[in-house]
């Protein structure tokens, strides 16, 4: 794992060199390949070195971070073309790339907490310096401070349960039980508030609202996933002590993915909408991890990676309307039919994924997802059809008034799509549908 990231580091110079924006994105897709082909042949963490391992959770989310920074760089050619700053924006990618990278292999858990909370600091940047509007700077401190607030508890119970077992080693805790409610409180809630999970999820739509597209991108994909992956990990040490509090966060996350699904018809804002139906999805997952069996561990996994590719890729087709209409309000994105036909298909296509249609990986985390939550509870059972039916809806919503309807009569200076946003389009499709095809390994870990 050293390999990749001295890979990583050693292309931060390479971003301040003149003309090598494209050379950069090109080399994360070299190094994506590279990872790609590491040895996965067992359930435990290999290809150690140093703090860092790898097992099949780690593998997936480290490809997704690959992946998805090096789709940022394509979708954020405006950057280059107006000479905006784009060597230090590429620096701000590589090293949030870098932060993930460590956070994803970290073997250690105070390692872990230190590049969960650093890879914060490139994406406050990303949102204050490539923002849109002046409110960006009451997004980037509800961003700031939210995920903060709940930071130095996780911090504290890091060190009490280092205290009582002498270890920092993940892989260790599964031989330890913990059976305190304080200490579970206090390291849960800063991955519940990442996710985010409902009440606590303000910051999510603010920031996703000012952040540039690439600033969008990289909190769809990955920032959401930095909380599924904590709980993952430490759910092992938390057993005794979930199966007793479970159904508190199960019911918050159902009855406010509810409320969340409702809110998604009330948006005006493209981008607001598409990140309101962000928290409706992770509360499913929260729901899935918060039973505590085999499904909801794999439901959460495998909707975690497919929500990461198709809401980054909502996030690409709100931007390039934005890019030729100068906004993101459903009352001015209308008919977008009429002009760029080509990229009503993706629309569509987009769509019937974020509704969990096949073959996305939307479809077969959710299912996974319903079978864990309706084994746990048949009761649960009314809150996943409410939630399924709306999610349904919403995309409907979003699909049906920005591509039909009478189109805005200040339109008619307007370009249909070019190839590196078919291509960009394209490439988070493919593995979002292409994996179902491949779904045994989400059955591995």
């Amino acid at each position: 794992m050293m390999k990749f990231f001295l890979f990583m580091l050693f292309m931060i110079p390479l971003c301040f060199l003149s003309n090598m924006f494209w050379l950069v994105q090109l080399m994360l897709f070299l190094m994506m390949f590279l990872f790609m082909n590491i040895s996965l042949n067992s359930l435990n963490f290999n290809n150690l070195s140093y703090m860092m391992g790898c097992d099949m959770i780690s593998f997936g989310l480290i490809m997704l971070s690959i992946w998805i920074c090096s789709l940022m760089i394509m979708a954020s050619e405006n950057l280059f073309k107006h000479k905006y700053y784009y060597n230090l924006f590429l620096m701000n990618i590589m090293f949030l790339l870098i932060m993930l990278f460590m956070t994803f292999s970290m073997m250690n858990i105070l390692m872990f907490y230190l590049f969960f909370e650093g890879s914060l600091i490139p994406t406050l940047i990303l949102v204050l310096g490539w923002g849109y509007q002046p409110e960006r700077i009451q997004a980037g401190l509800y961003l700031l401070f939210y995920t903060l607030f709940l930071s130095l508890p996780l911090l504290l119970g890091l060190f009490f349960i280092f205290n009582s077992i002498n270890t920092m080693i993940m892989y260790m805790y599964k031989f330890y039980e913990m059976n305190s409610f304080i200490l579970y409180l206090s390291m849960v809630l800063s991955f519940f508030v990442k996710m985010p999970m409902y009440f606590v999820h303000l910051w999510l739509p603010k920031a996703h609202v000012e952040a540039p597209i690439s600033g969008s991108m990289i909190l769809a994909g990955i920032m959401l996933k930095l909380g599924g992956y904590g709980l993952l990990r430490v759910m092992i040490i938390f057993q005794k002590m979930t199966l007793k509090i479970s159904n508190l966060w199960i019911v918050i996350s159902l009855v406010g993915g509810f409320f969340i699904s409702l809110k998604c018809f009330c948006q005006v804002d493209m981008k607001s909408l598409i990140a309101y139906s962000s928290v409706a999805h992770m509360g499913l997952v929260i729901g899935g991890i918060m039973t505590l069996n085999y499904w909801g561990f794999l439901g959460s996994y495998v909707l975690m990676i497919g929500h990461g590719l198709c809401s980054s890729g909502m996030f690409c087709l709100s931007n390039i309307n934005y890019e030729r209409l100068g906004s993101r309000s459903l009352f001015i994105n209308k008919g977008m039919m009429n002009f760029m036909p080509l990229m009503t298909l993706w629309w569509f296509l987009f769509m019937i994924s974020n509704m969990a249609a096949p073959p996305s990986m939307n479809f077969l985390g959710e299912v996974e997802l319903i079978n864990s939550m309706v084994s746990w509870s048949w009761l649960t059972m009314i809150m996943l059809m409410l939630i399924s039916f709306f999610s349904a809806g919403y995309s409907l919503y979003l699909f049906s008034y920005s591509q039909h309807g009478v189109y805005n009569m200040g339109l008619y200076s307007f370009y249909v799509g070019v190839s590196r946003e078919y291509l960009l389009l394209f490439l988070h499709w493919l593995p979002l549908n292409i994996i179902f095809l491949k779904f045994d390994y989400s059955i591995w870990f």
